[in-house]
């Protein structure tokens, strides 16, 4: 089975176990009998997964594991799913919206931010995908859950 991993390096998924996914609503544990990386992916065997069809059932399904497994982070840097929902305001005090998800672009990570159609002054309701780096990341408050950006509401 031909696994796409975020963890970096890529082949460090194969470190995680167990691996959890969720098929029409109900969690599963999967057990990796064995995986190795083939070139730019990663492939792996699956405990009871021995035929195309029965794996078939899993494309399209992201793998989870569970937060224990993860090393700690140094102070200041967090997991991208740690930073999901954070309210994102911009150096003028104008609330940008709150950050969907992350995204590698390969040279840079980038954080997408959805406007609040409700309370957001943010013009038009628009997303904004802000580098996640200097000069545009000012500061990160985990405990008041936002975000501070150095980034125009209208670009």
């Amino acid at each position: 089975m031909k696994i796409f991993s975020y963890s970096h390096p890529r082949k460090n998924i194969l470190t995680y176990k167990p691996w959890h996914v969720q098929v029409d609503g109900v969690w599963t544990t999967l057990e990796m009998v064995k995986g190795r990386e083939q070139g730019k992916t990663i492939v792996a065997q699956l405990k009871g997964v021995n035929d195309r069809e029965v794996a078939r059932g899993y494309i399209g399904t992201e793998l989870y594991i569970e937060r224990s497994q993860l090393p700690k982070l140094p102070e200041g840097k967090y997991y991208w799913d740690e930073l999901t929902d954070l309210e994102v305001i911009n150096t003028n005090g104008i609330v940008l919206g709150r950050i969907a998800y992350m995204v590698d672009t390969g040279s840079n990570s980038v954080m997408v931010i959805n406007a609040e159609k409700e309370s957001s002054s943010s013009k038009n309701n628009k997303e904004h995908w802000v580098p996640y780096m200097e000069p545009f990341l000012i500061s990160i408050d985990m405990d008041a859950r936002q975000v501070l950006v150095d980034w125009d509401e209208d670009f």
